[in-house]
């Protein structure tokens, strides 16, 4: 009997007659334990059971490994060119009538304003603010008409349908004050009312807006636009294609090798646009599965669908222009959020509506 084998027996036997012996360390314990599985599996491998033969009239599986096909993708890049918003957003009933109340309440706090500190005492300017003053009867031009040291000046708060929280109202007073009237001259009844020449604003609702015109860049200025062309099978789809030679979607960024998401851009919307593509990571992916895959026996790959990159871009200028675009597209929108739910398949829009900015 070899060393190692006597050693072993001894020790289970002083085990097995003094199962308290104290003498044994937790090393030697966990060597007896990995010795008694190892002598286990030995004796089940050294004695395997019969091998039943297979039922008569069943042959036995084949190997057809040399006939299945190899499942793959297809990986595309795919461009969210968008435009960001070039408005603040509007203003909700409670921020206007917030924001007025704030206005009241500081001329509540403040020292009164000193007329004569800025007018001269009988020249145009002090009679010209005597005329607005009378009007408005608080130096602020655009909180409507409020004392805030008459009687009533602790009543600062609107009733429901006043439009002094409106900030068209408050433009419109605003071009109100910058009317300055002229005398025609001494002796003479009766004022020349000029109008200085102010700049207005331009209107938050464009023409496009009200036209419903989705090709121009010039709508919803508080939302962010997508741009989404349509393929010749009627789906509206954001610029994709697939990766083409070495190109991938990190060096698709550089705008001297113009591969992958800067060369869908060009193909797509052709090259009036100045764009920028944002970072070198993907926004996200998505997996479109083909309902029947496709099968290529010659080169043994079944190719179940296609994986899409997505590359944030932004424009800075210029349109989109599908003239003698290579990817056969017939038309382009550019849409909100809201609005690409509609043009959208629903498994489109499911996977890409987390990507998307809400305004």
């Amino acid at each position: 009997m070899p060393k190692r084998q006597e050693v072993v027996r001894r020790f289970v036997t002083i085990k097995r007659t003094r199962p308290n012996n104290t003498y044994l360390c937790q090393t030697c314990l966990l060597s007896l334990h990995h010795h008694r599985l190892a002598s286990t599996a030995t004796v089940s491998v050294a004695n395997p059971g019969p091998i039943e033969p297979p039922p008569s009239g069943r042959a036995l599986p084949t190997n057809t490994s040399s006939t299945s096909l190899r499942t793959v993708y297809k990986t595309k890049a795919s461009v969210m060119l968008s435009r960001p918003p070039l408005l603040t957003r509007d203003l909700t009933p409670f921020e206007k009538a917030y924001f007025l109340y704030q206005k009241r309440l500081n001329e509540r706090l403040a020292l009164p304003f000193t007329r004569y500190f800025y007018y001269q005492k009988g020249t145009p300017g002090d009679v010209e603010w005597k005329r607005k003053i009378k009007e408005r009867q608080t130096p602020a031009r655009d909180i409507g008409r409020y004392n805030a040291y008459a009687k009533e000046g602790w009543n600062d708060e609107l009733l429901m349908g006043a439009r002094e929280s409106e900030p068209e109202e408050q433009v419109e007073a605003l071009l109100r004050d910058a009317e300055v009237e002229v005398p025609r001259g001494e002796g003479e009844e009766g004022a020349e009312v000029k109008k200085e020449v102010v700049a207005k604003p331009m209107p938050r609702v464009t023409e496009a807006d009200r036209v419903g015109d989705t090709k121009s860049l010039d709508r919803l200025l508080q939302r962010t636009l997508y741009l989404v062309v349509r393929k010749g099978d009627g789906r509206w789809w954001f610029p994709s294609d697939g990766l083409v030679g070495k190109e991938s979607l990190h060096t698709s960024l550089l705008m001297a090798n113009l591969q992958a998401a800067e060369r869908i851009l060009v193909q797509t919307g052709g090259l009036n646009m100045n764009t920028w593509i944002v970072g070198n990571i993907p926004l996200g992916h998505y997996i479109r599965n083909y309902s029947v895959p496709a099968k290529d026996k010659e080169k043994s790959v079944e190719t179940r669908g296609e994986k899409y990159f997505f590359m944030k871009g932004r424009i800075m200028a210029g349109q989109a222009n599908l003239k003698d675009n290579a990817q056969g597209l017939t038309d382009f929108q550019w849409l909100a959020k809201d609005e690409l739910e509609k043009v959208l398949l629903p498994r489109d829009w499911s996977a890409t509506k987390n990507i998307l900015a809400e305004r």
